[in-house]
């Protein structure tokens, strides 16, 4: 009974704490965004609207196609900028495998706010000081793993820039500097351990402890992950994120292919795909997410994917990372 009251008391700071995060970030953004300062007007509500997080659901949903229109209506960045064009250092933009490519911009604040979503990661899945990770990624203008290199290379970490090199030449890389931990997609995980056995390199007998993989479904699927551990000899790590949404969660050492949501930073709704409704808890649902901490550009109930099997809402190491709001 002890375990249960304390876990109820830790839902109930949290939400608490998300609730105070998202009237801040209300607060921030209205009526400076214009993107969202037209969605909360059409949706006849005003910028107070948010006195517990029941009310969350008087918000609208922002989906992708709205999101690319307001950068066809107003380009190159559209109207989903909080503050002046002046403020913001960093643009990224999504792939654009089902359309025009999705610009995002931050401003260092939001870029902090990022790299601070990965220190959770990197602790959570033990990352120390010692460990030397390769980044077998291009750096182009895709998000992809740049938050990830500059969080670990802020901790102190080794990190190793693969860009630009032929997969030959990273698997050298990568033994040569003794890399324990391998950043890259699932599906370039799998075509390095092939191109590995073609020269003769031992991936299993290499330094690499583990590759987090990212940017595709490969990494939750039982038999593409045990083709990656077998090959590599290593614990795979799957992470979730998007481009306009940020990184919002990844699988911990306790529970494999499982991903965690880092709630402290994101408010997560798992809804009926057929209407609006909460579906009950354990039923398979659409994840929605609400990032907290990147005002320069936020997004406020995101539709991501359809959710083939429940998941784990949050990770218990990780909402540790702030305490409960002064007075609660």
């Amino acid at each position: 009974m002890g375990t249960e009251r304390e876990e109820l008391r830790d839902r109930a700071a949290l939400r608490r704490h998300q609730c105070d995060r998202l009237r801040a970030l209300l607060r921030e953004i209205l009526p400076g965004n214009g993107f969202y300062a037209r969605k909360v007007a059409a949706a006849g509500i005003g910028r107070s609207v948010v006195d517990s997080l029941t009310d969350l659901s008087r918000l609208p949903f922002t989906t992708k196609a709205e999101l690319t229109a307001d950068q066809d209506g107003h380009p190159p960045y559209g109207q989903v900028l909080t503050y002046p064009l002046s403020r913001y250092s960093r643009m990224h933009q999504t792939s654009g495998t089902s359309g025009r490519p999705l610009r995002w911009l931050d401003t260092s604040a939001s870029w902090n706010w990022l790299l601070g979503c990965w220190d959770e990661y990197f602790r959570i899945i033990g990352l120390t000081p010692r460990d030397r990770l390769f980044f077998a990624f291009s750096f182009g203008p895709f998000l992809g793993f740049w938050t990830a290199f500059e969080a670990a290379a802020r901790q102190g970490c080794l990190c190793l820039a693969g860009g630009g090199l032929s997969s030959t030449a990273r698997l050298r890389m990568l033994f040569d500097h003794e890399a324990t931990v391998v950043l890259c997609t699932p599906t370039y995980a799998l075509h390095l351990a092939e191109v590995a056995r073609r020269e003769g390199m031992d991936l299993a007998a290499s330094a690499v402890r583990a590759v987090v993989v990212a940017g595709e479904p490969g990494g939750s699927i039982p038999a593409t992950r045990a083709r990656i551990e077998s090959a590599w000899g290593a614990r795979v790590f799957d992470h979730s994120g998007l481009t306009e949404v940020g990184a919002a969660g990844i699988e911990c050492p306790e529970n494999p292919a499982g991903l965690h949501l880092l709630e402290t930073e994101y408010i997560a709704e798992v809804i009926d795909p057929a209407g609006d409704a909460p579906v009950a808890a354990g039923q398979p649902g659409e994840l929605v997410l609400t990032n907290l901490g990147r005002w320069g550009s936020p997004v406020i109930r995101v539709p991501v994917r359809p959710l083939p099997r429940p998941a784990r809402r949050r990770h218990p190491r990780a909402d540790r990372r702030h305490d409960p709001p002064a007075g609660q």
